[in-house]
């Protein structure tokens, strides 16, 4: 007997690697779905830490020039200990949820150099005050989240601290003050015009 496949046999062979199944046509489809979304995933990530760093924000002339030359030599820039917090330390929350919401805000930040809108120091200087209290109200709004990433206050041991430091501390813990609500201007310049009593805690002399 003759096994010879017969001429529609083989176009039906050759047809189905070219039409596939419904099933298997989904499970390719489910197979390149999962690639790209991992590699997508992937990117996105490395996107986010790519932009999540101190050489990304000084790209920027104006944080070089402005607000990052104000902060060398700063207690957060160098100090005995050796640690260091960087821009994305203390503007950038490390929660991912609260993390792309800021990325999202950034987005206007972004918009604003590419306009020019603080390309020079002059106008750099006319908006300091509204930036400063922008970013202070976003740190109070959060209870100071990304400066207790470092300084968690039920930590700290008030009794090593000095007179002064600790009467304040313990004030700020009874009226409720946060971090932001005192320590304006410790690693950049206060700006001209700031009240006298922004720069007091709530309820603080």
């Amino acid at each position: 007997m003759s096994h010879e496949t017969k001429p529609s046999e083989a176009g039906g062979f050759w047809r189905s690697l070219w039409r596939p199944s419904k099933t298997h046509a989904l499970g390719l489809l489910l197979t390149i779905g999962i690639a790209l979304g991992v590699v997508g995933w992937g990117g996105f990530n490395w996107a986010m830490e790519l932009t999540n760093t101190e050489a990304f924000c000084l790209s920027c002339h104006e944080m070089k020039d402005n607000v990052y030359a104000e902060f060398r030599g700063t207690i957060h820039d160098t100090n005995a200990s050796g640690v260091r917090a960087t821009c994305p330390d203390c503007h950038v929350p490390k929660a991912w949820t609260y993390k792309i919401v800021r990325k999202i805000q950034a987005s206007n930040e972004l918009w604003h150099h590419f306009l020019g809108t603080i390309d020079t120091p002059e106008k750099f200087e006319q908006k300091r005050l509204h930036l400063a209290r922008n970013v202070w109200t976003a740190m109070a709004s959060t209870n100071s989240r990304e400066c207790r990433n470092c300084h968690d206050f039920t930590s700290m041991d008030v009794t090593a601290q000095r007179n002064r430091a600790r009467e304040r501390h313990l004030e700020a813990d009874k009226s409720g003050a946060t971090c932001i609500d005192c320590h304006k201007g410790i690693a950049h310049d206060l700006p001209a015009g700031i009240k006298e009593e922004e720069l007091h805690p709530k309820g603080g002399k």
